[in-house]
């Protein structure tokens, strides 16, 4: 009741907003408030100006806002409706979504195969708890073992422990190390976890703990102990930082949020052979850079087998915007790992692993991924051209496929904000970076849409 009543409040304020907006021209831009008659031009002039606060979308925020946790600084725009690689606002604008619900939406906003199974299997079974079995379960689980073998990445994969989110996902992989630590070494001194500057493993205590941002750690420590920090592509530290103490390296092979860096393959095999040497579990985070977004099913799919995990953890795509993670592991962490130790209540649930059977089928088609590898090449090609027409803005390009980085010399906030005002959507990560992960399944035409109007709102702010 609520809801609708928020609607019809939001439908109320549409009049207000389109009073606002087509009085835009009769103000004349002399007028006492020029500053005001100035900012109603500029609204006029663009096709998704950010909505003003007697618009649909405020009217929404203002009734909801007060009651959810302030987590988030998000932008005006309301999103109440998603088509392929497009978005609409409550005003009914059209965004086109280089996002992809930060690399979620693999296959696109409200898949059709997806809306199919969802309502099938909600008429079905929607979940009866892990203290019992149920076909999806293990059927994701299965397709995974044989989809990650047969792709090239980590060769002895084995079992897989499903659950609700990429930290979740972490967390379980934190604890089965902690775990092997033990058993290997019962006197309890191999329990460190090593992870990398510029990282992001989640927002609970121990995936924070090996998430090495001040920002992120600082309001909730002391963090969770027992975790070291190195610097990504660093060989020459590894020996130091690799120890006989160490139960577990975790690293992502491209860091998302830190910037998209990606880690060398050089450094990959020397990560492995060191891992190794000491009895130190290996745990590949591919939660962003997984399935497919890389080109291949796995960013780590490429490497020589000696240097596969043995723990790689997925999240995001495996759900398409559903919520779901997984942690896969060998039989040298499932072997340790007994029944008590973990567990979930909404993990593994019957529509959720039904989803993700469907999701994984078809982000391991080599079509597809070859899709992908083409399109970020797309990419690349109009990130040339932008360095070259900005060549004091734009520095470098970095990433594979379709999780890819432009990096700034500057704040790129007001890039952002001017590419949306002109219906493209754009997100950040590590400092001045512009992040792009789109829909895997986006088509070229509409990458090259997206690089016009981020060509022109990079024009614009240089003005």
């Amino acid at each position: 009741m609520a809801f609708r009543a928020s609607l019809r409040l939001a439908a109320a304020a549409r009049p207000a907003a389109a009073r606002f907006y087509s009085q835009a021209a009769a103000v004349p831009t002399a007028s006492a408030s020029s500053v005001t008659a100035a900012q109603i031009q500029r609204d006029a002039a663009l096709p998704n100006p950010d909505p003003a606060e007697d618009s649909a979308s405020a009217a929404l925020v203002r009734e909801h806002a007060p009651f959810m946790v302030a987590t988030y600084a998000r932008p005006p725009p309301v999103f109440v409706k998603g088509e392929g690689s497009y978005l609409w606002d409550v005003e009914n604008r059209k965004y086109l979504d280089f996002t992809a619900g930060i690399a979620v939406n693999s296959l696109g906003h409200c898949d059709a195969e997806m809306s199919k199974l969802i309502a099938q299997q909600a008429k079905t079974l929607i979940h009866a708890s892990n203290l019992y079995y149920n076909p999806w379960t293990g059927a994701l689980s299965k397709l995974l073992i044989e989809t990650t073998r047969a792709s090239g990445g980590m060769h002895d994969a084995a079992a897989v422990f499903i659950c609700n989110s990429g930290s979740e996902a972490n967390e379980a992989g934190i604890k089965f190390a902690r775990k092997v630590g033990k058993v290997v070494d019962p006197s309890n001194t191999k329990h460190e976890i090593v992870s990398f500057r510029n990282a992001f493993h989640g927002r609970t205590m121990g995936a924070l703990s090996a998430t090495p941002n001040p920002k992120y750690q600082a309001p909730f420590s002391p963090m969770v102990p027992g975790f070291r920090v190195g610097d990504l592509n660093d060989m020459a530290a590894l020996p130091s930082l690799v120890t006989p103490a160490t139960c577990s390296v975790l690293v992502e092979p491209i860091q998302g949020e830190g910037g998209v860096q990606v880690a060398t393959d050089d450094f990959l095999v020397a990560l492995a052979a060191r891992c190794r040497a000491v009895g130190a579990v290996l745990h590949f985070d591919e939660i962003q850079c997984g399935l497919a977004r890389s080109g291949a099913f796995w960013a780590h799919s490429h490497l020589p087998r000696e240097a596969h995990p043995d723990i790689v953890t997925t999240a995001k795509a495996l759900g398409n915007g559903f919520p779901i993670g997984a942690t896969i592991v060998n039989g040298h962490v499932a072997d340790k790992i007994k029944v008590g130790d973990h567990g979930t209540t909404f993990g593994g649930n019957p529509l959720a692993c039904r989803l993700a059977v469907n999701i994984v089928e078809r982000l391991a088609d080599a079509t597809l991924q070859a899709g992908v590898r083409r399109k970020g090449e797309v990419f690349r090609a109009g990130f040339g051209k932008l360095r070259e027409r900005y060549p004091d803005l734009v520095r470098e390009v970095r990433g594979k496929g379709l999780i890819l980085g432009l990096q700034l010399s500057e704040d790129p906030a007001p890039v952002v904000k001017a590419a949306r005002e002109r219906g493209l959507l754009v997100i950040t990560a590590g400092t001045n970076t512009l992040r792009f992960v789109p829909s895997l399944v986006m088509s070229e035409a509409e990458i090259q849409e997206g690089l016009g109007i981020l060509d022109e709102a990079i024009r614009v702010t240089r003005q």
